[in-house]
């Protein structure tokens, strides 16, 4: 049997639009400042596990940039493209084997220094047949919602009332980046990006990096005095052609599945307190409470509207102001991550919620959620 693991600390950069901090700054800032929460020395650190990618660094082997700002120099490590959430999961697996005793997980991105999302994206495409096209994240997340507003009813009104709770979430968050009080209406009349969606309903690249460090059980215990235990896992990916999968029936309820399944949730929606969901387009919210067993299909909206997903409601999603409030592509997974271990710890400032014992923490990379991870923490 895998040994327990839990979080023990976690440190993020304010997400910005561009950081004058280099990406070795800003990786040490967050490596040093998780070490030092926890009080554990560089050379007590069993293994570092990155996130970061060659295409959105703009260079070859892009982790060595950066593996010794991160305290890996002369560390078994490794690097998981792109999502810090696989990063995540990576260093849990070598810490539950017994073979390390702690793991620093580090995930980066600086937006600011490479191409626009849309570019980077389109290059994820099927070559032959949909790049030629112009096929990227956004056009593909907008052909996401117009299928999801055919098939269950779904309004711009709705996708903006995601935008409204989340930037509002965000004014209680200091790292966030993007931070509003706005109006439905304000949102709806809004520039259109890629019908139906309108400029807030897309997350803004940023900067920013995030660290979590993770411990085996008795030194976790030593280290906190509120170890956030990792309770369950899944991650599932779907086709890569998007003419060959159902847009609205992705990987995500696999992957919830088989998390559930580890952290023993039989009914998601009364056993999680709080989730922070990887919505890097205001209706795909919605769409993910679904397939996360929170609601029925087609439903997302009603736990919105109903009150259910707002901070004092019986299941705040994103209180943090998700990624709309903030898009460091490669982190965004790992921000999830530290935003939830922090609501569990009682320790995530004015956007606390009360009551948290159990949270959930979500990422996906791909074209309309190809690729999707779950993390359930707990007490």
């Amino acid at each position: 049997m895998p040994g327990k693991v839990a979080v023990v600390s976690w440190a993020q950069t304010e997400y910005r639009e561009a950081h004058d901090a280099t990406i070795r700054e800003m990786v040490f800032r967050v490596a040093r400042e998780a070490l030092d929460r926890a009080g554990l020395t560089r050379e007590e650190l069993g293994t570092v596990i990155t996130a970061s990618s060659d295409y959105w660094q703009g260079i070859s082997c892009s982790n060595e940039y950066y593996l010794d700002a991160a305290g890996g120099y002369l560390k078994s490590g490794a690097k998981a493209e792109e999502d810090g959430a696989l990063a995540f999961m990576y260093a849990f697996m070598r810490v539950a084997s017994g073979h390390f005793d702690t793991a620093l997980v580090v995930a980066v991105t600086k937006g600011s220094e490479i191409p626009p999302l849309a570019t980077l994206t389109h290059l994820y495409s099927e070559p032959f047949f949909q790049r030629p096209m112009g096929i990227d994240d956004v056009n593909a997340a907008a052909m996401q919602a117009r299928l999801y507003m055919e098939r269950y009813g779904a309004t711009p009104e709705q996708f903006a009332r995601v935008v409204v709770k989340n930037l509002g979430n965000a004014r209680r968050n200091p790292l966030a980046f993007r931070k509003a009080t706005l109006t439905v209406e304000e949102v709806l009349r809004s520039p259109v990006v890629a019908d139906p969606l309108r400029e807030p309903d897309v997350a803004p690249g940023a900067d920013g990096a995030c660290a979590v460090l993770l411990a085996g059980e008795e030194t976790a215990k030593r280290l906190t005095d509120r170890p956030v235990w990792v309770r369950g896992v899944g991650w599932s990916v779907s086709s890569y052609y998007l003419g060959d999968r159902d847009l609205l029936d992705g990987s995500l309820p696999d992957a919830a599945r088989r998390a559930y399944r580890m952290a023993g949730i039989t009914d998601p929606r009364a056993e999680i307190r709080v989730a922070e969901l990887c919505e890097a387009y205001s209706f795909q919210e919605l769409l993910w409470c679904e397939q996360l067993g929170f609601c029925g299909p087609g439903e997302g909206a009603r736990l919105l509207e109903e009150g259910v997903t707002a901070p004092d409601g019986d299941l705040p999603v994103n209180p943090s102001g998700g990624v709309l409030a903030g898009n460091p592509y490669c982190a965004r997974g790992l921000v999830r991550i530290a935003e939830a271990a922090a609501q569990v710890a009682g320790r995530a400032g004015e956007h606390q919620v009360e009551g948290v014992r159990t949270a959930l923490a979500h990422s996906y990379h791909g074209l309309a959620g190809q690729l999707h991870s779950v993390v359930i923490l707990g007490r």
